[in-house]
């Protein structure tokens, strides 16, 4: 098969996105600050950001007096432009965040449910009701909003399944979710959500190659190349947490053995403080969030059984990410998600230095390991806000998740 040119408007629609970002990242810029920051021509920047003007995605904000020269235009991303919805899905829990048009959070609404909402109907509207009052609360009328974003854990394309949890459910029924919803809806996953977040918001304003390793329960990788979050043939691209780290090693619990995530993922955490100390009051209970926490304030109080346990922790995701490294060579790996333990920086020291150990040749040669806010939430504002520019032309380029 050829691989189909790129053309001048792919060229255009690729340099719209990288200046929106641009003038995220900056708060504040001018048409030649953003020519320096981006790399692209003044006249392309003036192009661009005659578009963006245009359909108000960006807007004018006076004349800025520098120390040299004559006044200049001053740019920003335009919140006024409307709203944009992320909407967080699981079976007992569910988050919906408005933000402005320039990705700005101006409410938050969470509900928990008693028992898992399984039912189809029942989750969507459960969706609707908590949009319905995240909007009432951000003051925000449902004509403002330009976009929702659906975060859902699992693949893009979910096998029917004899259990139904609130993420099955909806993945099933997307387009009865658009429908009751009466808006324009993108769902995404979280990692590639991270990894957008991450690509707008955090090291993508440096770095066009980079991984996000998200931590928690559960692991998995964003990956990100060439300025654009990477999806593969079928959705799953990411799934780093089930590759394996150690032959014939912990069963994990997709069923297979040896697996990076019953290492690094909490309950693997857990289950290496038991294997160094069987009786630690830690090693019994669930292994949550709650834990991690519990066992990163036992290390700071001078427990030896625990700070041994997240030693051994970040050594183990040291060797999983350099693996990462080996196959995708990223400048940037930025660590997401449940890192609380980590900002002990000799631990964070501990990862690195396995990495650089680990990495074959120069594929780590400076390379950054670092911590990172990031969240699901941010990057499916993201994705929808994309997905709005896209719907009105500004965008012809991009591969985005499911419409």
């Amino acid at each position: 098969m050829a691989v189909a040119r790129r053309t001048s408007r792919d060229l255009r629609s690729e340099s719209r996105l990288i200046v929106v970002r641009a003038l995220l990242a900056a708060g504040e810029s001018t048409r030649n600050a953003l020519a320096e920051d981006t790399g692209l021509s003044p006249a392309t920047v003036s192009a661009v950001v005659g578009d963006l003007l245009k359909y108000g995605i960006i807007a004018e904000t006076g004349l800025l007096n520098g120390a040299v020269g004559r006044p200049t235009t001053g740019l920003r991303a335009n919140p006024d432009r409307g709203r944009v919805v992320g909407v967080y899905v699981e079976d007992r829990y569910l988050e919906a965040t408005v933000f402005d048009a320039g990705l700005g959070r101006l409410a938050t609404v969470a509900a928990t449910a008693a028992e898992p909402v399984a039912d189809a109907d029942g989750v969507i509207d459960w969706i609707a009701a908590t949009l319905g009052t995240a909007l009432e609360r951000a003051q925000a009328d449902r004509g403002d909003v330009l976009g929702v974003g659906v975060l859902l854990p699992g693949g893009m394309q979910r096998p029917v399944k004899a259990r139904a949890g609130a993420p099955d459910a909806i993945w099933l029924h997307l387009d009865r979710l658009r429908d009751r919803l009466g808006l324009p809806v993108v769902v995404d996953n979280p990692l590639k959500a991270i990894a957008t977040a991450e690509l707008w918001l955090g090291a993508g304003r440096r770095s066009a190659d980079l991984v996000t390793a998200n931590l928690g329960v559960g692991v998995g990788a964003g990956i990100v190349q060439d300025g654009a979050v990477v999806r593969g043939a079928t959705g799953t691209a990411g799934e780093w947490g089930h590759s394996l780290l150690a032959f014939e090693g912990r069963r994990c619990q997709c069923g297979r053995r040896g697996c990076v995530e019953a290492y690094v993922g909490i309950p693997g955490v857990q289950r290496t403080l038991a294997e160094a100390a069987p009786g630690h009051p830690l090693a019994a209970g669930p292994g949550d969030h709650a834990f991690i926490e519990a066992l990163a304030a036992a290390a700071d109080a001078g427990d030896p059984a625990a700070l041994a346990a997240l030693e051994r922790t970040a050594d183990y995701l040291g060797a999983a990410l350099a693996d990462l490294v080996a196959v995708l060579n990223p400048e940037v790996i930025a660590l997401t998600g449940m890192t609380g333990w980590l900002r002990r920086e000799h631990l964070l020291a501990l990862v690195r230095r396995r990495v650089l150990e680990d990495a074959p040749g120069d594929a780590a040669a400076g390379l950054a390991v670092e911590l990172s806010d990031r969240s699901g939430m941010d990057g499916i504002a993201a994705i929808a806000l994309e997905r709005f520019m896209r719907d009105i032309g500004l965008v012809t380029t991009r591969v985005l998740p499911a419409l």
